[in-house]
């Protein structure tokens, strides 16, 4: 998460997007121990340990529900992943769109294929603090209706699990800047 895309940590571009979107609170959940990501987060973004973060990532979606069950103004959370450093703002403003059309449950997709952010509606949070392992959102999709949202256009949803992604990742911000 701290490694660096166009000099700057890539948990960071997630969470610049998201403050950029608009959208309130901004929190980020981390795992225990991971003080080095508090340290580059924006002034103003909330921080949420998940202590047990390392058995997957319905943990961290388990934190982060608990943790705005009591904002009574936040109907809705959309998560987003600190490993997909090129997912815009606009991503997430749709998916908002799409809430307020009446949608509890939406993910983006980019040329027809699901990937993050997720939104889920409040009504969903007691569903999502159900999940166990390695499934997130993405347990829930086969029990209740969601809304596809295309966001297309608004980013990539591309992850960075290895150094290769990155520096392919790298490599293409270069060239892009060259074009500029």
């Amino acid at each position: 998460m701290l490694a660096e895309l166009g000099g700057v940590p890539i948990v960071r571009r997630a969470v610049d997007a998201a403050i950029a979107s608009g959208l309130r609170p901004v929190v980020t959940v981390v795992g225990p121990g991971v003080g080095a990501i508090e340290r580059v987060l924006p002034a103003g973004v909330d921080v949420v340990t998940a202590p047990a973060a390392r058995l997957g990532i319905a943990h961290s979606l388990r934190a982060l529900v608990r943790a705005l069950e009591g904002w009574r103004q936040v109907g809705a959370v959309c998560v987003g992943l600190a490993d997909q450093p090129q997912v815009g703002p606009d991503a997430y403003r749709r998916l908002v769109s799409a809430h307020r059309d009446g949608a509890e449950f939406a993910v983006a997709t980019y040329r027809g294929k699901r990937h993050n952010p997720v939104l889920i509606g409040r009504s969903l949070w007691p569903e999502a603090l159900k999940l166990r392992g390695d499934t997130g959102a993405r347990g829930l999709m086969d029990r209740f209706p969601v809304v596809e949202v295309d966001c297309g256009g608004t980013g990539r949803p591309d992850d960075v699990d290895t150094l290769a992604d990155l520096a392919r990742l790298q490599r293409e911000l270069d060239q892009h800047e060259m074009e500029q």
